[in-house]
């Protein structure tokens, strides 16, 4: 899922510093979920904001999901990959030069890729000022930094296991760092958190090793193929250009792996207009940048 940067005019509205734990609107989407799922029509959709509130602040910080905490969003998505020293960090790209300064910082070590880099180096990058000078100084957060930092907000987390094909074992690595932050206890797994992946094996690879867990495949599966999906995942959450009416019908048609009606959030739906249109189609879920925008347009 690609982003587009735009300007903070959220935050200069809002502020980070002025923020509240969502309590109702922690209630209402998880009101929201359990109708979703368990009844078979359609609701109000949940909206996810993807990276946090990335229209407003720097993609996948802490001042990101600050910010859609501010703004009353309970959900927020991010993006996990490794770093040589096997530290698991939250970046979307596999190179740290688009949303860092590690080109002035480590000139000779081209293509930056995350892999080549140790926990400590990425510390050091200023991954704030590409966004805007408001944000100069925000750091690459570790997982569990990023993880202590949603529930202290009392947020949800949407956690996407970012090119898996690049880090053997990643899934382990994923669930460790989730069990030592006391993300794998019942409350959390039942209520606040959902792993996803473009990486079909890496889906069946969470779910064979914490069948509890709520997983989501990102892709747009054939209708054909659909049932073998949901032998292993949850969630069917594919790009708004790929899907329709009927394509959200079929997916509502079949249970997934516990039980329950296959959910369906699309991405990355940033207008008004976008976002009325996937309503319409029924989804569950809209990830977005603009979570203010998208919630206005399906109220």
């Amino acid at each position: 899922m690609y982003a587009r940067p735009a300007a903070a005019t959220a935050a200069a509205v809002l502020g980070v510093s002025a923020l509240l734990l969502p309590g109702p609107a922690a209630e209402t989407a998880e009101a929201a979920e359990t109708t979703a799922q368990t009844a078979g029509r359609h609701c109000v959709p949940l909206v996810i904001a993807h990276r946090g509130a990335s229209a407003y602040a720097p993609e996948n910080t802490l001042a990101a999901i600050d910010l859609a905490v501010g703004m009353g969003f309970a959900w927020v998505e991010n993006d996990v990959q490794r770093t040589k020293d096997g530290e698991l960090v939250v970046v979307h790209d596999d190179s740290l030069a688009r949303t860092t300064d590690v080109e002035q910082r480590f000139p000779g070590r081209a293509p930056w890729k995350i892999k080549d880099f140790t926990a400590a180096e990425i510390a050091t990058l200023d991954a704030g000022s590409w966004f805007g000078p408001k944000w100069a100084g925000a750091r690459v957060p570790t997982l569990k930094q990023y993880l202590n930092r949603v529930d202290d907000n009392g947020q949800k987390l949407l956690l996407e296991i970012k090119k898996p094909e690049l880090y053997p074992g990643i899934e382990k690595d994923t669930l460790r760092v989730l069990h030592e932050e006391g993300w794998l206890d019942r409350h959390h797994v039942k209520h606040k958190l959902v792993i996803q992946s473009f990486g079909a094996d890496t889906v069946k690879a969470v779910h064979q090793q914490r069948p509890d867990i709520t997983t989501g495949f990102l892709g747009t599966p054939a209708v054909a193929d659909l049932p073998s999906y949901a032998a292993f995942t949850d969630q069917i959450n594919p790009t708004h250009t790929s899907i329709s009416a009927e394509y959200v019908a079929a997916v509502h048609r079949l249970k997934g792996a516990h039980g329950k009606r296959l959910w369906i959030s699309t991405w990355t739906v940033n207008d008004a207009a976008g976002a009325a249109r996937v309503d319409g189609f029924g989804v569950d879920g809209i990830i977005t940048n603009n979570p203010d925008v998208v919630r206005d347009a399906v109220d």
